[in-house]
């Protein structure tokens, strides 16, 4: 049977432990972080740049891979495998997806003997991360390259992602609320859940006033969408943007509510959390729906 590389990128938050145990390849978005331009070759320490954020104010730019250097990624992997599988970041939140498939069908026209898969996750942040997890479950089943990516794509509408944000204005940068939206949902301190829809998309669902209730809502969301569904949830994955305490009581409570024991929790890294802020909390699962 021929192999396949599993490659994803930095959007999908995943621990580079894991990334390298499990020979991922690993495409870097690049950010600005007051003036500094971070990426491959630069890395800025995940919990100063939340430092950063929340005590001095500085607020990151980010921008997507484009079809030249996707195409100098995947030219890299090629000398591992001539069977590429790579996961991409919701093309409902970033026009890499469709640079990245643009530079797959450069290189398999520029060469018979490789194979490129370009997988659009509809996902963000570990519910990305979540997809990748099982990717590699697949592909360590004995599944190829074609039969890992079917499964994938029946996987996309069921792959849950729910989070809550702590500052309202990291939203309104984005353009996912109002300025008006963002002023007195702060000063009311008003903590909305948000979750990403089937085109992956961010997508406001409830109001809450509280953070305790806001990621009790987390879980009260998971709630619904597992019925029939629990079984397939072998693990569920947490993001944070550095907040393990707020992280480690929603793990707590998905445990004591439908007896899960696997977890994988990691923080947001810049990409994201450039743009969901200090005190993002995320939970992804497998459910009936996004």
């Amino acid at each position: 049977m021929e192999t396949f590389k599993i490659i994803t990128n930095t959007t999908a938050d995943l621990p580079l432990e894991y990334i390298k145990e499990n020979h991922l390849g690993l495409v870097y978005f690049n950010y600005i972080m007051d003036g500094i331009s971070y990426g491959k070759d630069k890395e800025l320490n995940w919990q100063e740049f939340y430092r950063l954020m929340r005590e001095e104010g500085k607020m990151p730019t980010t921008s997507q891979v484009n079809p030249q250097q996707y195409k100098e990624y995947f030219s890299e992997f090629l000398k591992e495998s001539k069977n590429l599988l790579y996961i991409s970041f919701s093309s409902g939140l970033s026009g890499s997806c469709q640079n990245a498939a643009l530079a797959a069908n450069e290189l398999m026209e520029e060469n018979d003997n490789c194979r490129i898969i370009v997988i659009d996750s509809k996902c963000a942040s570990m519910g990305e991360g979540l997809f990748v997890y099982k990717a590699v479950q697949m592909q360590g089943k004995g599944m190829n390259m074609e039969e890992t990516a079917k499964k994938l794509q029946e996987l996309v509408p069921h792959l849950t992602h729910v989070f809550t944000v702590d500052d309202l204005n990291h939203l309104y940068r984005g353009g996912r609320v109002s300025k008006a939206a963002a002023v007195v949902g702060t000063i009311a301190g008003i903590k909305p859940i948000l979750h990403v829809d089937d085109e992956g998309h961010l997508i406001p669902l409830n109001k809450i006033r509280g953070r305790k209730k806001s990621l009790n809502g987390l879980v009260d969301y998971m709630e619904e969408k597992v019925v029939g569904y629990l079984d397939r949830n072998d693990m569920v994955f947490i993001s944070h943007g550095d907040a393990i305490e707020d992280a480690e009581y929603v793990k707590n409570e998905v445990e004591k509510r439908f007896g899960i024991k696997n977890f994988m929790l990691n923080h947001i890294g810049p990409t994201i959390g450039a743009h969901s802020g200090p005190g993002t909390i995320a939970l992804f699962f497998e459910g009936s729906s996004r």
